[in-house]
């Protein structure tokens, strides 16, 4: 009897043994879902891209992992080959899991005490990434074998290896393959040597102690490993192994985003959102604007340039009061003031264009990013003052006038009534005298306000506020201060008016993005929109009084040697913003200065001497980069060169010759 009972008692305790396993198998089989849809239906989230026009890359943009996707074909078979030799040499044999592995380890475990040798197969990998925790307990083990096992009778072996190289972590921000080589070695993957590829297929299994760009030597020694390997499976021959000991590539140590133009990256991202396009940041987009990064260097640095000028001067400006100060109040004279002027408000922004197709070549919002990423090139809003004036004079030559047009340079009072009261307006010149009667190019190139104002009274002020409307610009105000530029508008919005100037009388919507693509899918490309505004005519007789805006009027400062440019200064009351807006041949550049509080400047601080420096330094560096750049603005057929008093004056069959005060010069001819 008690023989019968122990040997039942041991032949349950064997059945027991036998089927432990397989209750547990079960209860685990049962217990959970074991949804594998996220692998199967594989969408990881991926990296947008923005390049500039060149092709060259701006910036990545990225939600929390910066990965890169490459398909199976992307993916070079020596990767396959070291991936399958370091991390499981029977991938393609097993199905899911890799029993004498686990046996092994197990054995292992045993002897040692403790785990010393994990059994995970490529799939078990990739399961533990996707779907399951990292936590060490026999239960994630028995569950990650049940995912593997129901993966690979669903996805083929090459699917499972295109999703592992996407989705595994290789160590400094980078997720997936693709990312890690243009990351690390600023290669795609097919440019990629058998060392570099070594690298990166070591990584997954310590990313932060084998990323070369901490541990360079161990991350070398972790890669030679995986060749050794590769050359005792007979997948590499000597020759081939030895030489990849040997390399040494050459790391880089980046940031993920690799931001080159920050303020081009945030004013991307805003048009994203107006384009209703959510998923920016995860949804691999390839953004080709038409920045030229070159250009958006150059005007970084004119930027700054005319910034530490005006900080200069203006210290040089306050040192002066000081001592004019201190005599004051030694003989007394209180009225004398010092002005407090807080230069830690003073900023700028720059904007570029290719005046033909609206493309915005350089953008920059701030002088410093860091400091302050608010781009005023595009968000801030302020008066342009005189540098308006150009397109009332743009009216005035499409209507017949000329440069030898006499205008009214006197002062007058206007009377006007503001919340029932009667209010006197009594503008002035900014040298605060008058000339009397002036011709409409010395008007515009020396910014008279006084001239402005009579010939606006001159045109009709419903007149001129009809014609105006040719420029699309808005929120223009219907009374006499549209004379000295009294609205709002940001230096893009300027800059887009202006091109009625810079492109011979043919204003274009300006563009920030050429195209989006998103896969083989375009997205987006840009429309050219353009309405003609004036003749080409009537535009170069307005380019030839601004270009002695540069030469010889309130813009001198702004000039550069190598090129013809025209241009209009701009100041509104009490120096609270400068402004210089002008163009080359080709190339269109508005500057705006200002504090950011909106209070005064220096009282000395003007468009032109000012924002003048940094549209200067901008096209001096522009020949540099691109001495090619068409230097003269050509003269249309029509255009009529006339010596009147020694001076050169352009005519039309428009703006015609005054018959009275013109001596016409018996060489002038008809210029073609």
């Amino acid at each position: 009897m008690k023989r019968f009972s122990i040997k039942k008692i041991i032949l349950t305790i064997v059945i027991l043994g036998f089927l432990s396993p397989l209750i547990v198998l079960g209860y685990f089989l049962t217990a959970y879902k074991y949804d594998i849809s996220s692998l199967v239906d594989y969408k990881p989230s991926t990296t947008s891209i923005i390049y500039d026009r060149n092709g060259d890359r701006i910036a990545n943009v990225f939600y929390k992992k910066n990965r890169f996707y490459a398909s199976y074909d992307e993916i070079p078979p020596r990767i396959i080959e070291a991936l399958v030799a370091i991390e499981d040499t029977t991938f393609f044999e097993h199905h899911g899991i890799n029993v004498e592995a686990i046996f092994r380890a197990a054995l292992k475990i045993v002897k040692a005490g403790k785990a010393v040798q994990g059994a995970s197969t490529i799939t078990q990998q990739l399961v533990k990434n996707v779907l399951l925790t990292r936590e060490k307990k026999l239960s994630r083990k028995i569950k990650e074998a049940i995912y593997a096992i129901k993966l690979e009778r669903v996805l083929t072996k090459e699917q499972i290896l295109e999703r592992y190289l996407n989705e595994i972590y290789y160590g400094h921000g980078y997720y997936g393959i693709k990312t890690a080589a243009d990351g690390y070695f600023h290669k795609r993957l097919e440019d990629l040597t058998l060392k570099e590829m070594a690298i990166l297929v070591g990584l997954p299994k310590a990313p932060s102690t084998y990323a070369p760009t901490r541990n360079y030597e161990i991350s070398m020694g972790r890669a030679n490993r995986v060749l050794t390997r590769m050359h005792v499976l007979g997948w590499i021959d000597d020759k081939t192994y030895a030489s990849a000991l040997a390399e040494s590539p050459k790391v880089y140590n980046d940031t993920l985003t690799k931001n080159k133009a920050p303020f081009i990256v945030d004013e991307v991202a805003r048009i994203m959102r107006a384009k209703g396009i959510k998923d920016f940041r995860t949804g691999g987009y390839r953004v080709y604007t038409t920045i030229d990064l070159r250009l958006q260097n150059a005007a970084k640095e004119s930027l700054k340039y005319a910034y530490n000028l005006a900080l200069k001067r203006i210290e040089k400006y306050k040192a002066k009061d000081l001592k004019k100060l201190a005599i004051a109040q030694k003989t007394g004279d209180e009225e004398f003031k010092v002005q407090d002027v807080n230069v830690s408000q003073l900023n700028g922004a720059l904007v570029s264009l290719d005046s033909a197709t609206g493309d915005i070549l350089a953008l920059v919002g701030s002088v410093d990013y860091k400091k302050s990423s608010f781009n005023r090139a595009t968000q801030g809003r302020r008066q342009p003052g005189s540098a308006f004036k150009p397109f009332i004079y743009q009216v005035a030559v499409n209507l017949g006038y000329s440069g030898a047009t006499k205008l009214v340079d006197i002062a007058k009072t206007y009377a006007y009534e503001k919340n029932g009261e009667e209010m006197k307006w009594q503008p002035k010149n900014y040298e605060k005298d008058y000339k009397g009667l002036i011709p409409l190019r010395e008007a515009l190139v020396h910014s008279r306000n006084l001239a402005t104002i009579n010939l606006v009274n001159e045109l009709g002020l419903n007149s001129l506020y009809k014609k105006l409307q040719a420029f699309h610009i808005k929120n223009l105000p219907h009374n006499l201060s549209i004379s000295l530029g009294s609205i709002s508008l940001s230096p893009l919005e300027l800059a887009y008016y202006y091109t009625s100037f810079s492109n011979k009388g043919v204003e274009v919507n300006t563009n920030l993005i050429s195209s989006i693509t998103q896969g083989d899918k375009t997205v987006y490309t840009k429309e050219m929109n353009s309405s003609e505004v004036a003749l080409p005519t009537q535009s170069f007789i307005m380019t030839s009084i601004m270009m002695d805006v540069i030469k010889r009027g309130t813009g001198r400062r702004a000039n550069a040697k190598g090129i013809e440019l025209a241009g209009k200064t701009g100041t509104t009351n009490n120096n609270v913003d400068a402004w210089f807006a002008g163009y080359s041949p080709t190339i269109e550049t508005v500057v705006w200065f200002g504090n950011d509080d909106n209070t005064p400047m220096y009282h000395k601080e003007t468009g032109g001497r000012v924002a003048g420096p940094a549209f200067s330094k901008y096209y001096q560096k522009l020949l540099k980069l691109y001495p090619q750049v068409k230097r003269k603005f050509d003269i249309p057929k029509g255009i009529v060169e006339v010596n009147i008093k020694g001076k050169k004056e352009y005519f039309s069959n428009i703006s015609k010759p005054p018959r009275t005060e013109v001596e016409a010069d018996p060489q002038s001819e008809l210029l073609w």
